[in-house]
Formats: structure tokens, C-alpha cells, sequence
């Protein structure tokens, strides 16, 4: 079936859907609507006693949250490694808003909770969470069903691992929803694509992690891990080998331990964009739960460790309806397989863009089942490859603790995954048709070294379209190790490529690339050289082999089609004439260029943000950023001022409305974004490098030639004097927070976006930063910041957007609005301007603006986030 008649028949099952639906309301006469109201939810902060260390007793920082109505199944909520409970805040209240009693933590050695990391241990973080399951258990606001407690267990990537391994030594663990987690430490952190065995060191992510330990009162060596894991990491990171130690640790953290004694249904969600943990560790979590009669529920969604979009509103929705449906009893043993087919990109050619998510009947695996599996042939000649002395130069394919860098200058990104001489290419005929990839496709190679040595290789699978654009999806590859080579002798195996989704679209070719380096992982430090052919040839002759591809087709479940929703209201109007009222929420999915505003740096209209529970964090916003103006987005914590500028720089999309960029769409990926700059909720770098390494590190992503940086401008921002060269995890948050401004001024971009960029420094510096930014509009560039401090956005910007609750509430220059008490205030919506000036005790809504402002933020600045 072709993609056009495919279209057609989705169309014309929604139109008969809608219309059935449309009877179904008029004989029910229900009325449907989107509240704005969220329910209340109490909070109570409290420590409570967790596993000692030894003698020393060790207190866990709690906040459990409670629903309107009691008693409820409860949920324990758990955080990501480096983080604590204020991670959990929105998920957290967005269970509670949906019924649940809430019991969000910091695990041990994070945040205020006491004592040391020692990573997934069942002795102390799995005892840990025993210890609070006791606790909800003890409470009468939780639920009980047959005289047991009625208690999931939830949390994303080390919370995610976290409540597996709980789900697997606690029976009263009744339901669970694990978010971008792992199955098996060992295959995680020192992956093989050609075996089970410990591979390749993924140096660049176990780093990352292990200086989220690092704190101003921890240690200066191993931060607050616990002695036995600290010594097990650095002896292994300083071989590139696990240790006997480090494996016995990571065997004790993997939930494929514990696998078999899960009995609460699971549901697993794991983010397409995922370098540290890919799909592969949730395939393994879903198989071996589902191997002992345990009901699974599979989500592939968007996002994931290499994206912002880690713990996003995907995963807590699909939580919540979760539970819903396991403390419902409405779980069936196979469940439907839910899956993102997503295209970020702006097409140059239609200004389109298109993301929806399909749904399948059941889960068929990263293999994928006998029937969908699809064979292309790739053809190519033996090739010799370099392995260079130290490593260096390597190939960049994803940058881990960038801020997901990889997805956002991914057109920048397709000149670096390969270095000339590193690289073999072994590639497809044209597509006759397209060809939907939804799992770990296989090839079989044939890989000779020619010092016997091992063997160190990087795979990756790549899209190539017909004007020569080759794109690696999702930036993953898949590492290889092969020991126990002999020299000249060959070894034929079968490699399991990166699991990815991706529709190859007709006329485009598969390509399998096979690379000697990635700076994200540890390679061999000797120079070495080995041949890779393609298995079925002999040496020295071109040929092809196939690579075994796994396909999967669904319904889609979102991006609705326009024509549908259409006859909905019209059916509606002439069927109920007003006896049913709907208000219908549509998500725009096709998005296109304005020519008007083409010389317009930033262009919001009618933006929304709406999580779950019908909370919008930011609710019908608009204005726009004029060339040479510093703006400032003016207003207490909780008004939306960020999560406007998360939308702003495509590291979120909207429910609805349009954010233009001169005049291109944004949306995440888009190619505009190369002209923006951004510094958005705090930095985020590489702990075990400098500061200078960083910001070259940034740079290098982006592709672009190094004299385009500007370093030395960067440099002198940063302020930072000798204290550059230094290792970051060394810097205070205000040396962090002016390198992470300096990153985001590299290359003089033409928009600079900076959130609460005055947090963390001293008078003189602010004072510093104040010049710094007014000069660089001068220049004809814009500057866009944020801020609840009105003196500083009054110092500092040429005009303000003043914003409360997610609405807002005046916009106009500096001069209008922090003017004299005569000048009026410029009201867009004087509805909402109206309630928000009569919650500070203001009659009129055009009154003198500085005392309007004022008289706001003092009354409101409490405002919850």
C-alpha cells in the first residue's frame, strides 16, 4: 500500500469515527469540555529515616503530597541520578492533581537526604526505598484493597532503575513506570554489539554520572560516592575495562537480577534519543517480565538522555493513565506498542513539518517478528581503516551533558560522525518504496586486524538522500570489541546495529558505516589498522550482503487530521444546536514560513504550553523582538517566563500557537536555531574537562570553522582568568553560570537567549553583564532574557513582557513602563490583565504602570512554579 493510500484510509476511519461519535454524544447528551482549574493538592515536607551507614544513622528528605479526595493508591516517586525531590515537583503534583498520594524523595547522598552513593545498591538505595514504602503503607490517606496498600512505583533514568529493582524485592509494589532506564549495567556502560561480554567504554556518559556526585562539602575524589564504588569506578575508567569490583557492582544495580520476581504490571517507556540507555535495555526489561505472565506495556517516545526532553510530559502522562488502568483492573496481558515517528526538521522545499505517534496491536521486539523483517542489500569493497595513536582525531557522534546539543545542531552534526581514512561505507541501492525501521536491524561483517590485536569499531546505520545529505538518526551508533584476534586472520560476525526509528523514504539508501573512533568512548591508545568487508565476499573483491531490517506499522494516535475535528463542530451545531458544548484542544502539526517576518528576530503568537491536569504554564502569549532590543520576560517564579523560552529555542513544543524565528518555524531540530544562541535553566558540561575544553567541545559540534567562534570574546564574558583551564567540577555556580553564558555568545549568534542569566553572580559581575548585553544589541543583534527581578530587567533591557501565571500581562519599552506614574500601562489582553491587577488589589486595568508592577510583584511573587 502506498504512503497516499495509506493517508486516505486513516482520513476516511476518522471521518466515520467522528461521526459515530457524534451520535453517541447526542443520544448520551453529554457535555464535554477542558477545565483550567487543577485540583488542590497539600504538601508536607519531612525526613525520615532511611539504612544507616555503619553506626551513622542516615535521614531521607521527603515531600508527600495529597489529593483532594482520601483514601488513594499512592505512588513512590523517585529522581535521576544527580538530581533530588525538586526534580520530582511537576510530576509529582501532576499524580496528586490526577488522585494519587504522592511520596517524592532524595535518594541517599543526594540533595539533604544523608549518606553516600553507592548506585542502585539493594543494601542501602533498594533498602532505602523499602524503608518509604513501609512508610506510605502506614498511612490512612493511602488506599488498601483486600487489607494490602495499594503502591507503584515511578521515577525516570536512575529512578526508573530504581523502581524495577524495588518492583523486584517488594511484592508490595503493585504497579510500576519506568522512564529511560536500564536493564543491564554491564551492557549500558560497556556495550557490545557483537557479544554479551563487556565491550567499549562509553567514557564520555559513566563520566557524566560520576560527577553528578560532586558537591562544594563533598569529597575532591570520589564526591559522595561510597568508598568501594568510587575505587571500582576510577580503576576501571582508567583502563577502559571493568574491574571484577565494577562488575560486581553493576550486577547488583542491574534490574535484570531481580527481573523474574517481578510480578506488578510494568510499563516501560524509553526515549528514542538515547545514547546512554537506547532501546535496547527496555526490550530486555520487556522481555524478561513478560517471560514469567507479568502484563508489560511498551513506549517508545521522543526525547531521552540525549534530549531535553528527559522525563517529559509523554512519559508522565502515560504513567498516570498507567495506574489508572492497573488500580482500575482494566490490564490485559498483551498490551498495545505506542511508538513516535517524529521529523523535527523543517523541509526547505514545503516549510512543513510533521511529528505523530502510532500505536501497533502488540510489542514485536528491537528484532522485530519473522513477518516484518525486510532484507536490503548493501554493496561495497573490502576497505583498510586507521585506528590512530591517542584516539585522536575522533568522530563525534552525540555529546552527552550538553543540553541534547546532538539534536539540536544535527544538520551540523552530519559532517562529524566519520574522519577520512577511520571510516568505511558500505551502502543501499535506491528505495523503490519506503522503508519504516523500528528496531535494531543486523548486518554480518568481516573484520581482519592486522596486528592481532583487539578490535575496537563503531557501527551506525545512516539515511542518505538523493542531494548526498547523510544523516545518522538519533546520532546513536553501536559499539563493537572483538578479542582474541590473530593477525591476518578474519573473523566474520553479525553486528547488531543502533535501534532507532526512522521512515527511509523512497529514493533515499541505506548506508552502513563502520568507524575506528567516537570521542564518546574509550578506543585503543596505539595506532592500529584493520580491514572490514562485507561478510558473503572474499577479500579483495566488491560485492554485497543483506542487512536484516525490523519494520513496524501502527495507527496513528495523534496529529489528528484537520478535515475530522472540522466535522466534529459541524456535527455538532447542526445535530445538538448547543444542547452539547465541546471545546476542542488541536495540536498543530504543519507548520510554515512567514515571509512577513522575515527581518523579525522573534515572532510569539497566541502560544500555549498545557501539561497534564489541564495546568498551562503558559496560556495565549503573545509579542515579538525587534533587531537591536534587549528584552526582558518580567515576572515571578511559576509565570511561565521559562517554559516560553524552552519553546522559544526548540527545546519543548507548543499545545498550540506558532513561535517564528526570521520568519522560519520553530519546532525542535529546525535549522533556524543555528542563528540563536542560548543559555536556558542553568549549565550543563563536562565535569572532568576545563572550561575552555568545554566551550571547544560546543563549538566542535556545531561543525562550524573554528575562527567563526569567536573564543577569545567568549573567554574575556566568561571572566574567568586562570580559573578557565581548570576542571569544571572545581568551578562555584557563578563561575558555572558565566561559562554557560559565554557558550552561548560563541559565534556572535543573532539571537541571544539567556534565562536568569544574573543568578549566581556578584554586583560588579551583574553590573558587567548589564553592559555586556546592551552592547551586543548595539550591534544590531537581540537579546532576549528573563528575570522576577524588575529593577534588573529596568537596569538592563530596552522594552519588558511582564508575565504572571502563564498570561500576559503588558508589554512595552523600559522607558513606558518604568517610567513616570503617569504613563499607562500597554495592556494586549486587558481580560487577563484585568484579573490579574484586581488579585494585587488594583481597580483599573490601565493605571501608573511602575506602582501596577510593583504592587504585583509584591503581593504575587509567592507564586507556586
Amino acid at each position: 500500500m502506498t504512503l497516499a493510500a495509506l493517508r486516505e484510509r486513516l482520513r476516511s476511519r476518522s471521518i466515520r469515527l467522528v461521526l459515530v461519535a457524534v451520535l453517541v454524544l447526542v443520544a448520551a447528551g453529554i457535555a464535554i469540555g477542558v477545565s483550567t482549574s487543577s485540583p488542590s493538592v497539600s504538601t508536607r515536607s519531612q525526613f525520615i529515616p532511611g539504612t544507616p551507614e555503619g553506626t551513622t544513622k542516615v535521614q531521607l528528605d521527603t515531600t508527600l503530597y495529597l489529593p483532594e479526595t482520601t483514601p488513594a493508591p499512592a505512588v513512590l516517586l523517585s529522581q535521576g541520578f544527580g538530581g533530588d525531590k525538586s526534580d520530582l515537583a511537576t510530576e509529582a503534583r501532576t499524580f496528586a492533581e490526577h488522585g494519587y498520594v504522592v511520596l517524592a524523595y532524595s535518594a541517599r547522598g543526594f540533595g539533604a537526604s544523608g549518606g553516600l552513593i553507592h548506585f542502585a545498591s539493594p543494601n542501602y538505595e533498594v533498602r532505602d526505598a523499602k524503608l518509604l514504602v513501609s512508610y506510605l503503607a502506614s498511612l490512612k490517606q493511602v488506599k488498601r484493597t483486600g487489607g494490602a496498600p495499594q503502591i507503584a512505583a515511578a521515577g525516570a533514568s536512575y529512578g526508573g532503575g530504581l523502581s524495577l529493582l524495588l518492583a523486584g524485592s517488594d511484592p508490595r509494589i503493585k504497579a510500576v513506570s519506568a522512564d529511560i532506564t536500564w536493564n543491564d549495567l554491564s551492557h549500558a556502560f560497556f556495550p557490545n554489539a557483537v557479544g554479551s561480554a563487556p565491550g567499549v567504554f562509553k567514557k564520555l556518559w559513566v563520566g557524566q554520572l560520576f560527577g553528578n556526585a560532586f558537591g562544594p562539602e563533598a569529597s575532591v575524589t570520589c564526591g559522595r560516592f561510597a568508598p568501594d564504588v568510587c575505587a571500582a569506578y576510577q580503576a576501571s575508567a582508567s583502563t577502559g575495562e571493568p574491574t571484577a569490583a565494577m562488575r560486581a557492582l553493576m550486577k547488583q544495580a542491574s534490574p535484570a537480577t531481580v527481573i523474574d520476581k517481578i510480578k506488578a504490571p510494568t510499563q516501560l517507556t524509553q526515549g528514542e534519543q538515547d545514547s546512554l540507555f537506547p532501546l535496547g535495555e527496555a526490550d530486555a526489561n520487556a522481555r524478561g517480565i513478560a517471560a514469567h505472565g507479568t502484563p508489560v506495556s511498551v513506549v517508545w517516545r521522543p526525547g531521552g538522555h540525549d534530549s531535553p526532553a528527559l522525563g517529559g510530559t509523554e512519559a508522565i502522562n502515560a504513567a498516570v493513565t498507567w495506574f489508572g488502568k492497573v488500580f482500575g483492573g482494566q490490564v490485559a496481558l498483551k498490551q498495545p506498542f505506542t511508538f513516535a515517528e517524529a521529523d523535527g526538521v523543517v523541509s526547505a522545499a514545503t516549510g512543513d513539518a510533521s511529528q505523530q505517534t502510532l500505536q501497533a496491536a502488540g510489542y514485536p521486539g528491537i528484532a522485530g517478528t519473522k513477518r516484518d523483517t525486510r532484507e536490503v542489500a548493501v554493496s561495497g569493497r573490502p576497505q583498510r581503516l586507521g585506528s590512530p595513536a591517542g584516539g585522536a582525531p575522533a568522530a563525534i557522534t552525540s555529546i552527552p551533558g550538553l543540553g541534547g546539543i546532538s539534536n539540536r545542531f544535527d544538520q551540523a552534526l552530519m559532517v562529524l560522525p566519520s574522519v577520512s581514512g577511520q571510516t568505511a561505507f558500505f551502502q543501499s541501492a535506491r528505495l523503490s518504496k519506503s522503508l519504516a525501521i523500528a528496531g535494531q536491524s543486523t548486518v554480518r561483517l568481516t573484520i581482519t586486524s592486522s596486528t592481532g590485536r583487539d578490535v575496537t569499531l563503531f557501527a551506525g546505520l545512516h539515511d542518505l538522500s538523493p542531494d548526498g545529505t547523510s544523516e545518522l538518526p538519533s546520532q546513536i551508533i553501536a559499539p563493537l570489541k572483538l578479542t582474541g584476534m590473530r593477525p591476518g586472520v578474519p573473523r566474520t560476525v553479525t553486528v547488531r546495529l543502533p535501534s532507532i526509528v526512522r521512515n527511509v523514504l523512497s529514493g533515499h539508501r541505506l548506508v552502513v558505516s563502520v568507524s575506528t573512533t567516537d570521542f564518546a568512548y574509550q578506543v585503543p591508545q596505539d595506532a592500529r589498522s584493520y580491514t572490514v568487508a562485507l561478510a558473503s565476499e572474499p577479500a579483495g573483491s566488491a560485492g554485497s550482503t543483506q542487512v536484516t531490517v525490523p519494520t513496524t506499522s501502527g495507527t496513528a494516535v495523534s496529529a489528528g487530521h484537520p478535515i475530522a475535528w472540522l466535522l466534529v463542530g459541524l456535527g455538532v451545531c447542526l445535530l445538538i444546536g448547543g444542547g452539547v458544548g465541546f471545546v476542542i484542544v488541536h495540536r498543530r502539526r504543519v507548520l510554515r514560513s512567514d515571509p512577513d517576518l522575515v527581518d523579525v528576530p522573534v515572532s510569539i503568537e497566541s502560544l500555549v504550553k498545557e501539561y497534564a491536569g489541564g495546568y498551562r504554564a503558559v496560556d495565549s502569549v503573545s509579542f515579538r523582538v525587534e533587531r537591536g532590543q534587549v528584552v526582558g520576560l518580567l515576572g515571578p517564579n511559576g509565570a511561565g517566563k521559562t517554559t516560553a523560552l524552552r519553546v522559544l529555542v526548540g527545546l519543548i513544543t507548543p499545545t498550540s500557537g506558532t513561535v517564528h524565528v526570521f520568519g522560519e518555524p520553530v519546532v525542535p531540530g529546525a535549522p533556524v536555531l543555528a542563528r540563536l544562541g542560548a543559555f536556558i535553566e542553568g549549565p550543563g558540561f563536562l565535569p572532568h574537562l576545563s572550561g575552555r575544553e568545554n566551550l571547544r567541545l560546543f563549538w566542535a559540534a556545531t561543525g562550524r570553522p573554528d575562527d567563526e567562534a569567536e573564543f577569545a570574546t567568549a573567554l574575556d564574558i566568561a571572566g574567568l582568568g586562570p580559573s578557565v583551564d581548570r576542571r569544571v567540577k572545581t568551578y562555584s555556580h557563578g563561575m558555572k553560570q558565566r561559562l554557560g553564558i559565554a557558550q552561548a555568545m560563541l559565534g556572535l549568534p543573532e539571537v541571544l537567549v539567556l534565562d536568569e542569566p544574573t543568578n549566581g553572580l556578584d554586583p560588579p559581575q551583574i553590573a558587567e553583564m548589564r553592559e555586556v548585553l546592551q552592547q551586543y544589541a548595539l550591534t544590531g543583534r537581540t537579546v532576549v532574557v528573563s528575570s522576577h527581578l524588575l529593577a534588573e530587567v529596568e537596569q538592563t533591557c530596552t522594552h519588558v513582557v511582564v508575565m504572571h501565571k502563564g498570561k500576559l500581562v503588558a508589554a512595552g519599552s523600559v522607558m513606558e513602563i518604568a517610567g513616570s506614574d503617569g504613563v499607562q500601562l500597554s495592556v494586549p489582553d486587558p481580560a487577563a490583565a484585568a484579573k490579574v491587577l484586581a488579585a494585587a488589589g488594583i481597580g483599573s486595568q490601565l493605571v501608573p504602570a511602575r506602582r501596577a508592577l510593583e504592587d504585583v510583584f509584591l503581593d504575587l511573587i509567592g507564586g507556586d512554579e
